[in-house]
């Protein structure tokens, strides 16, 4: 990550928020960049600007205030190198979230935030944001050494060039900060009318040529990087969910359709965003930001 725009993190005063919180400010530190810890509330909404009994500020603004203020402080002990900032923005969670984006390297959330049900795989803000968000989405989720980044490893699944290529170089990134490998899948399935004994070697190649011309710019530029590829037939979403659990992240693509405002995810981010081992990355595709003024 070389873009010096902050590392953007939704905090909501929940216990889900609190791993995100940890492996955003470990995030920050390996790519030497700001973190932003942002909160909506739509407090004024409903509250007005009118202090509340015994207090000199609305309850609401209060509460939002002391939430973005024990982030901040738990970031800090984690590790007071890393430069934090806070804000409270006058909007829901996910519409704050989008907003701050703009204007961000990534956006990290949680994989459940307060009020969502006990029962979700994923709360609505963190699908709703890595469908619609303009910058890499990492939904911060998995088992204790995916979290940890024990494996020192980065899986990446390789889509077509119309969704993978910001998905390659944020993965490379990835990579290189850690000092780990880089296991790029592809996945393939054999066709539908294919025999069943009909040799799958002509796929296999066909899939190995395409991850050549796919990674080939960015393993030139970043000749550090120990790079293993595969291709694997099965569908894509069960291969990248069995690998994540030897993962501690896992990277795909996504593209934004312009005026298209529903959401934009396909059906591997959608799967891995509920059921992987370790955080998930959804990179868009082709989508410009501007740095903060």
């Amino acid at each position: 990550m070389t873009t010096g725009l902050p590392l953007v993190v939704g905090v909501d005063g929940s216990d889900g928020c609190l791993p995100a919180v940890d492996w955003a400010v470990d995030e920050a530190a390996r790519h030497g960049l700001p973190l932003r810890l942002v909160h909506g509330s739509l407090w004024e909404r409903y509250e007005g600007r009118t202090p509340s009994v015994g207090l000199d500020r609305p309850a609401g603004q209060v509460r939002a205030d002391h939430i973005v203020a024990s982030a901040a402080e738990r970031a800090v002990r984690r590790d007071p190198d890393v430069k934090v900032s806070t804000d409270v923005l006058l909007a829901d969670a996910t519409d704050a979230l989008l907003r701050a984006g703009d204007h961000a390297t990534a956006l990290i959330t949680g994989s459940r935030g307060r009020g969502e049900l006990k029962g979700l795989l994923l709360g609505s803000v963190g699908l709703t944001v890595a469908a619609r968000a303009h910058c890499p989405v990492v939904v911060v989720r998995g088992d204790k050494a995916g979290l940890a980044g024990t494996h020192q490893r980065i899986l990446l699944g390789a889509g077509g060039p119309s969704t993978s290529g910001e998905a390659v170089r944020f993965a490379f990134r990835e990579a290189e900060a850690r000092d780990g490998v880089l296991d790029v899948v592809r996945a393939w399935r054999r066709a539908a009318h294919a025999p069943p004994d009909a040799p799958g070697r002509n796929h296999e190649e066909q899939a190995g040529a395409e991850f050549e011309e796919l990674l080939a710019v960015a393993m030139s530029e970043h000749p550090g990087v120990r790079v293993h590829h595969s291709a694997v037939e099965g569908p894509a979403r069960k291969v990248l969910v069995h690998r994540s659990a030897a993962a501690d992240l896992v990277v795909v693509g996504a593209r934004r359709r312009q005026g298209h405002f529903g959401l934009q995810l396909g059906t591997v981010a959608h799967t891995l965003l509920h059921h992987a081992a370790c955080p998930v990355a959804v990179v868009p595709q082709g989508v410009s930001r501007e740095p903060l003024a």
